[in-house]
Protein backbone atom coordinates (compact mmCIF):
# COMPACT_ATOMS: atom_id res chain seq x y z
CA UNK A 1 0.00 0.00 0.00
CA UNK A 2 1.18 3.76 -1.10
CA UNK A 3 0.70 6.36 1.37
CA UNK A 4 -2.22 8.00 0.39
CA UNK A 5 -4.13 4.44 -0.06
CA UNK A 6 -3.28 3.46 3.50
CA UNK A 7 -4.69 7.21 4.77
CA UNK A 8 -7.55 6.76 2.23
CA UNK A 9 -8.50 2.62 3.56
CA UNK A 10 -7.70 4.77 7.74
CA UNK A 11 -10.15 7.18 6.71
CA UNK A 12 -12.52 4.43 5.80
CA UNK A 13 -12.03 2.54 9.05
CA UNK A 14 -12.66 5.49 11.34
CA UNK A 15 -15.58 5.85 9.40
CA UNK A 16 -16.95 2.21 9.70
CA UNK A 17 -18.78 0.41 12.16
CA UNK A 18 -16.64 -1.37 14.84
CA UNK A 19 -13.06 -0.97 16.02
CA UNK A 20 -10.80 0.67 13.79
CA UNK A 21 -7.92 -2.01 13.78
CA UNK A 22 -10.14 -4.51 13.15
CA UNK A 23 -11.48 -2.74 10.01
CA UNK A 24 -8.02 -1.60 9.01
CA UNK A 25 -6.75 -5.21 9.17
CA UNK A 26 -9.48 -6.89 6.97
CA UNK A 27 -9.01 -4.06 4.37
CA UNK A 28 -5.17 -4.85 4.24
CA UNK A 29 -5.63 -8.43 3.99
CA UNK A 30 -7.81 -7.80 1.44
CA UNK A 31 -5.50 -5.71 -0.62
CA UNK A 32 -2.63 -8.37 -0.49
CA UNK A 33 -4.56 -11.44 -1.19
CA UNK A 34 -8.43 -10.80 -1.55
CA UNK A 35 -11.30 -12.57 0.77
CA UNK A 36 -9.11 -15.04 1.97
CA UNK A 37 -6.40 -12.76 3.15
CA UNK A 38 -9.12 -10.63 4.98
CA UNK A 39 -10.00 -13.76 6.40
CA UNK A 40 -6.49 -14.83 7.95
CA UNK A 41 -5.53 -11.13 8.69
CA UNK A 42 -9.27 -10.59 10.97
CA UNK A 43 -7.94 -14.70 12.34
CA UNK A 44 -4.22 -13.60 13.45
CA UNK A 45 -5.57 -10.16 14.79
CA UNK A 46 -8.38 -11.78 17.09
CA UNK A 47 -7.10 -15.01 17.20
CA UNK A 48 -4.23 -15.22 20.08
CA UNK A 49 -6.41 -13.06 21.66
CA UNK A 50 -9.44 -14.79 22.36
CA UNK A 51 -7.65 -18.25 22.72
CA UNK A 52 -5.45 -16.74 25.53
CA UNK A 53 -8.43 -15.27 27.26
CA UNK A 54 -10.26 -18.36 26.48
CA UNK A 55 -7.71 -20.51 28.43
CA UNK A 56 -7.30 -18.01 31.44
CA UNK A 57 -11.25 -18.26 31.57
CA UNK A 58 -10.78 -22.17 31.59
CA UNK A 59 -7.84 -22.38 34.18
CA UNK A 60 -9.88 -19.80 36.51
CA UNK A 61 -13.15 -21.97 36.38
CA UNK A 62 -11.04 -24.78 37.64
CA UNK A 63 -8.88 -23.20 40.43
CA UNK A 64 -11.08 -20.17 41.07
CA UNK A 65 -11.77 -20.82 44.40
CA UNK A 66 -8.59 -21.02 45.87
CA UNK A 67 -7.95 -18.62 48.19
CA UNK A 68 -4.77 -17.60 47.58
CA UNK A 69 -5.70 -16.74 43.98
CA UNK A 70 -8.71 -14.97 44.49
CA UNK A 71 -6.21 -12.64 46.91
CA UNK A 72 -3.80 -12.26 44.00
CA UNK A 73 -6.89 -11.41 41.88
CA UNK A 74 -7.86 -8.61 43.91
CA UNK A 75 -4.59 -7.42 43.96
CA UNK A 76 -4.66 -6.97 40.39
CA UNK A 77 -8.17 -5.24 40.72
CA UNK A 78 -6.60 -2.86 42.47
CA UNK A 79 -3.59 -2.09 40.64
CA UNK A 80 -6.07 -1.93 37.51
CA UNK A 81 -8.15 0.34 39.43
CA UNK A 82 -4.84 2.85 39.93
CA UNK A 83 -4.25 2.67 36.48
CA UNK A 84 -7.59 3.62 35.40
CA UNK A 85 -7.92 6.52 38.03
CA UNK A 86 -3.74 7.59 37.00
CA UNK A 87 -4.71 7.68 33.46
CA UNK A 88 -7.70 9.71 33.95
CA UNK A 89 -5.86 12.17 35.91
CA UNK A 90 -3.28 12.80 33.51
CA UNK A 91 -6.13 13.13 31.12
CA UNK A 92 -8.07 15.91 33.13
CA UNK A 93 -4.76 17.84 33.87
CA UNK A 94 -5.18 20.66 31.24
CA UNK A 95 -8.55 21.16 32.09
CA UNK A 96 -7.70 21.97 35.65
CA UNK A 97 -4.92 24.19 34.79
CA UNK A 98 -7.92 26.55 34.19
CA UNK A 99 -8.35 26.78 38.14
CA UNK A 100 -11.84 28.02 37.98
CA UNK A 101 -12.69 27.82 34.50
CA UNK A 102 -15.73 25.94 32.39
CA UNK A 103 -14.19 22.26 31.91
CA UNK A 104 -12.94 21.79 35.72
CA UNK A 105 -16.83 23.26 36.85
CA UNK A 106 -18.42 20.78 34.48
CA UNK A 107 -16.04 17.85 35.64
CA UNK A 108 -16.69 18.27 38.69
CA UNK A 109 -21.20 18.68 38.25
CA UNK A 110 -20.79 15.55 36.39
CA UNK A 111 -19.21 13.39 38.82
CA UNK A 112 -21.28 14.87 41.52
CA UNK A 113 -24.47 13.84 39.76
CA UNK A 114 -23.29 10.34 38.81
CA UNK A 115 -20.88 9.27 41.09
CA UNK A 116 -21.93 11.06 44.15
CA UNK A 117 -25.59 11.49 43.99
CA UNK A 118 -26.16 8.33 41.87
CA UNK A 119 -28.37 9.96 39.40
CA UNK A 120 -28.89 7.92 35.79
CA UNK A 121 -26.01 8.50 33.17
CA UNK A 122 -28.65 8.95 30.60
CA UNK A 123 -30.66 11.93 32.66
CA UNK A 124 -27.35 13.28 33.80
CA UNK A 125 -25.66 13.64 30.44
CA UNK A 126 -29.02 14.54 28.78
CA UNK A 127 -29.02 17.84 31.05
CA UNK A 128 -25.31 18.38 31.39
CA UNK A 129 -24.27 18.39 27.36
CA UNK A 130 -26.51 20.88 26.88
CA UNK A 131 -26.01 23.03 30.27
CA UNK A 132 -22.01 22.54 28.96
CA UNK A 133 -22.75 23.92 25.43
CA UNK A 134 -24.92 26.80 25.85
CA UNK A 135 -22.18 28.35 28.58
CA UNK A 136 -19.02 27.73 26.18
CA UNK A 137 -21.27 29.44 23.30
CA UNK A 138 -22.13 32.13 25.67
CA UNK A 139 -18.38 32.89 26.80
CA UNK A 140 -17.84 32.66 23.24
Amino acid sequence: MTGDEFNASYALCQFLPGPNVVNLSVIFGGRIRGPLGSVVALIGLIGPPFIIVSAIGFIYARFGEIAALQRMLMGIAAAAAGLVLGTCAKMALPLFRDRLGLAPAMALLTFAAIGVMRWPLHWSLAVLVPLSIAVAWVRR
